[in-house]
């Protein structure tokens, strides 16, 4: 049991298999694809281990003053799980079947701005619950239709200060920067986030990946081109010595015969 005030006990709790979890739709339908990729990046750049959790839109539970309490953001980061994954396929108890997030995400709808909802009392708010309860190393309140990313870090004193305005922001628990980046993807134009490694390089979707080899293949396709090309032209280049040659010997053997027609014995 963890006592973070006098009137706030956690304790961490299996979820009892009779507890109807909430069954409410995602805000809009960007939201998913806005997680999905956050996902897909960090897998295919070798970047999210096997033990590794990222949930969307996906329960995780606490007991509050003896209150089972379910959260489920849009996105999570959890880097390591203790429990088998057929255990955390309803929901997620942190520090019963593995760690806490290490970083949680919530994406702007038209919704009534939960996602800054400090309540204390039951249920309590999300920014409380990320701030006070789980304790979560960085909180992600992103805007996907003015691109505003806001990230909230949990200070020395235990309370979330939000970060000075940033083009990304430095994720040390992953490793990696994140940051809003605009462009298409699923006929979506718009602000989406991505990660960028310490050395400033995009990780891609796995589009941009096939998109990135076809690029490659295409260069090494012109690069085998133009050897063609200029084997092609050693090639002519030779045979016209050849034949400057071939015309050369062809005009001393003429001379030779004049010559000796003449009566005299060229000198060959």
């Amino acid at each position: 049991m963890l006592a973070i005030s006098p009137t706030l006990n956690i304790t961490w709790e299996k979820l009892p298999d009779d507890f109807v979890l909430p069954d409410e739709p995602v805000d809009n339908i960007n939201q998913p694809a806005l997680a999905a990729v956050l996902t897909e990046s960090l897998q295919l750049a070798g970047r999210l281990p096997e033990t590794a959790l990222t949930p969307t839109n996906y329960g995780i539970c606490a007991t509050v003053n003896s209150k089972i309490v379910v959260k489920a953001p849009d996105w999570a980061y959890i880097p390591h799980i203790t429990a088998d994954r057929s255990e955390v396929a309803r929901s997620y108890t942190p520090t019963l079947q593995g760690e806490i997030p290490v970083i949680v995400m919530e994406f702007l709808s038209d919704a009534d701005g939960s996602e800054y909802s400090v309540k204390e009392t039951h249920p309590p708010g999300k920014f409380f619950f990320y701030e006070q309860i789980l304790q979560v190393p960085n909180y992600v309140v992103f805007d996907p239709e003015t691109g505003i990313l806001e990230l909230y870090r949990f200070d020395d004193n235990k309370k979330y200060v939000l970060e000075a305005t940033s083009d990304r922001y430095w994720i040390p628990e992953i490793q990696l920067f994140l940051g809003v980046w605009q462009g298409i993807r699923e006929n979506r134009r718009g602000y989406w986030l991505r990660w960028w490694d310490r050395h400033g390089n995009l990780l891609l979707w796995g589009a941009e990946q096939v998109e990135q080899e076809h690029q490659r293949a295409e260069r090494e396709y012109q690069r085998a081109e133009q050897e063609h090309k200029r084997a092609e032209q050693e090639h002519q280049r030779a045979e016209q010595e050849r034949q400057r040659a071939e015309q050369e010997r062809q005009r001393s053997e003429r001379l030779a015969a004049q010559l000796r027609a003449a009566g005299i014995e060229p000198d060959l």
